[in-house]
C-alpha cells in the first residue's frame, strides 16, 4: 500500500506540472550541486507535497530516458572525423562541469571530449557507454564515477555492484581497442543532498579496489584523491565549495594529473 501511494503521488505530481514545464522549456541541464540534489528521487527523502517543480522535471526526464542518451546524441553525430588521439572524459557532474562553469578550462588545444552528465551513477553510465564512448572511436577514455552511487542517487548500490559496472565499462572499452584510465572517486566527507551518510570510508574502499583492478586489467590508475583530500577524508572549501564539486582551484590540481595519465596511457 505504501508503494502504491508513493507511485500515485509521483504520477499526480508529474501530471500537474508537465504542461507548465513543457511550455516554459524547463529542460536545460544544470551543472551544480543543485543538479546533483535533484538527481536522487526526492520521494526517498521528503513527503510528496514538498517536491519542487525542478525535482519533478528531473523525475520526468529519468522516467523517459534513464541513461540520458538524448543529452549528447546530436553532439556525437556532429563530431568531425579525427586522426589524432581523441580522448573521452566520461563521468558525472564533476566531469560535466569541467570547462563549462566559470573559471574552468577543459584542456584547450587538446582533442579531448567531455561526456559527463550531472547526477549519474555507474549503472546509467554503463547504458550510454556505447553511444558516448565506443561510438566516438577514442584512443582512450578517462572514467570518473562512483560518488553518486555511494550517495544513493539511483537507489541502493553496494561496492560489488559499483565494481561490476566499472568492470563492464573497462571490458567494453578494451574489446573495442580503447585504452582505459580509471580515476579515483574524489574525497567527500558529506553529501549536501544526502547528509549523514559518512561516505569517506566507502570512497577509500572503492578507490583501493580501483587501484587493484587497474593493475590487474591493464588500465591506468589516475589518483585525484590523494591530491585533493584533507584529514577528514573530504575536500577543503577552497577546492570544493560544497564539499563535492571542484572549484576552479580543484580542477587546476586535477588537470595535470589527468594529462600525465593520458600521456602514460597513450605511450603504452
Amino acid at each position: 500500500m505504501k508503494y502504491l501511494s508513493v507511485f500515485a503521488a509521483t504520477f499526480l505530481l508529474l501530471a500537474s506540472v508537465a504542461g507548465a514545464l513543457h511550455a516554459t522549456g524547463q529542460a536545460a541541464t544544470t551543472i551544480s550541486a543543485t543538479a546533483a540534489s535533484v538527481a536522487i528521487n526526492p520521494l526517498y527523502i521528503m513527503p510528496p507535497t514538498s517536491v519542487t517543480a525542478e525535482q519533478v522535471a528531473s523525475m520526468q526526464q529519468l522516467l523517459s530516458d534513464w541513461p540520458q542518451l538524448d543529452r549528447y546524441r546530436d553532439d556525437n553525430a556532429q563530431l568531425p572525423a579525427l586522426g589524432g588521439a581523441r580522448v573521452v572524459f566520461f563521468g558525472d557532474s564533476i566531469t560535466d562541469a569541467w570547462g563549462r562553469t566559470k573559471g574552468t578550462r577543459f584542456f584547450p588545444g587538446k582533442p579531448y571530449i567531455n561526456r559527463g552528465i550531472s547526477g549519474q551513477t555507474t549503472a546509467q553510465m554503463l547504458l550510454r557507454f556505447r553511444q558516448d564512448v565506443i561510438g566516438l572511436h577514442p584512443a582512450a577514455v578517462v572514467i570518473l564515477a562512483g560518488t553518486n552511487d555511494i550517495a544513493g542517487n539511483t537507489g541502493l548500490a553496494t561496492l560489488p555492484m559499483i565494481e561490476d559496472n566499472f568492470r563492464s565499462m573497462t571490458e567494453l572499452a578494451q574489446a573495442n581497442h580503447i585504452r582505459v584510465i580509471l580515476a579515483t572517486v574524489l574525497p567527500v566527507s558529506d553529501y549536501p543532498w544526502q547528509p549523514g551518510l559518512q561516505p569517506a570510508n566507502k570512497i577509500r574502499a572503492l578507490n583501493a579496489w580501483l587501484k587493484s583492478y587497474a593493475a590487474s586489467s591493464g588500465a591506468t590508475y589516475l589518483d585525484y584523491y590523494s591530491a585533493l583530500s584533507n584529514a577528514r577524508g573530504g575536500m577543503d572549501s577552497r577546492l570544493a565549495s560544497d564539499g563535492v564539486h571542484p572549484t576552479p582551484a580543484g580542477y587546476t590540481i586535477m588537470a595535470p594529473l589527468a594529462q600525465q595519465a593520458i600521456e602514460r596511457t597513450l605511450a603504452k
